[in-house]
Formats: C-alpha cells, sequence, structure tokens
C-alpha cells in the first residue's frame, strides 16, 4: 500500500505563485515516476505534469509550460508542483500520483487551489 498525502492549496489571487508538496509512504518501491493532476469542477480530471523518478526527466501539459515546474526530493520521498503566475482557469482540486509500469496506481487526497481573479 502506498499513501500519499498533498498539502499546499489554497486560495490565491490571479499572477501570484503556489508550492503544492506530496509527501509518499508506505511500499513505494514500486515506483517509475510522480506526478500531477488536476480537475476542475464539472470537468474530467486532466494531467498537469510528471517526473521519472530516478532519471529526473519531465513531462508538462501544454496549459502548464513555463508556469508550472515539478521537482522532487528523493530522500524526503516528496514530489512538488512550482505554481507560478496563476490563472483563474488554474482553479481545480489537485491530485499527487504514482506510477509504475506505464499506470497511475497510487492517488491522493487532492488539494484545492483557488485562483481569483
Amino acid at each position: 500500500q502506498v499513501q500519499l498525502v498533498e498539502s499546499g492549496g489554497g486560495l490565491v489571487q490571479a499572477g501570484d505563485s503556489l508550492r503544492l508538496s506530496c509527501i509518499a509512504s508506505g511500499r513505494t518501491e514500486y515506483r517509475d515516476a510522480m506526478g500531477w493532476f488536476r480537475q476542475a469542477p464539472g470537468k474530467d480530471r486532466e494531467f498537469v505534469a510528471a517526473m521519472r523518478w530516478s532519471g529526473g526527466s519531465t513531462e508538462y501539459a501544454d496549459s502548464v509550460k513555463g508556469r508550472f515546474t515539478i521537482s522532487r526530493n528523493r530522500a524526503m520521498n516528496t514530489v512538488y508542483l512550482n505554481m507560478e503566475n496563476l490563472k483563474p482557469e488554474d482553479t481545480a482540486v489537485y491530485y499527487c500520483a504514482l506510477g509504475f509500469r506505464a499506470e497511475w496506481r497510487s492517488w491522493g487526497q487532492g488539494t484545492q487551489v483557488t485562483v481569483s481573479s
């Protein structure tokens, strides 16, 4: 079993920054990647960013490229999402996910990010 706990969400104004954190615990040895997803009201969950856990390569959704940065602290078993120049359309519940063998297998409970205009 893997537990993922997100934190760092909140209410900010357009143009502000936030940093989300996700701490992983449990059977994390079965892990290739960590990622962030988000779900806005009335919409499907969508991919935001991901990072290969060992090599560190990253991937981003086009909508966040240049504004969001995913990073990790392997010693702390933590993945971060630094979000800059936030826009109202970034408002969503943000979820952390753990990936293994091309599947996202574990999810956190989510943290709310609200961006006011």
